[in-house]
């Protein structure tokens, strides 16, 4: 599973960063991005919890 955030969406909320670490971080913006290329085994209910979660939807599964 891969996943992906919109970099013109994301507003930095930190929601998907502080819950799901193993999966998004910050990049040299400020702005979220997904950690590793493949979204790492065993952590994508959290991937689809982001997906769901955050409020401006920049986050998609590609």
């Amino acid at each position: 599973m891969k996943v992906e955030v919109d970099q013109e969406l994301c507003i930095s909320c930190g929601l998907c960063v502080d819950e799901y670490p193993e999966v998004f971080e910050w990049n040299d913006e400020g702005i979220a991005q997904a950690s590793t290329e493949e979204v790492p085994e065993g952590k994508e209910d959290d991937a689809k919890d982001a997906i769901e979660d955050c409020p401006t939807e920049a986050i998609k599964e590609v």
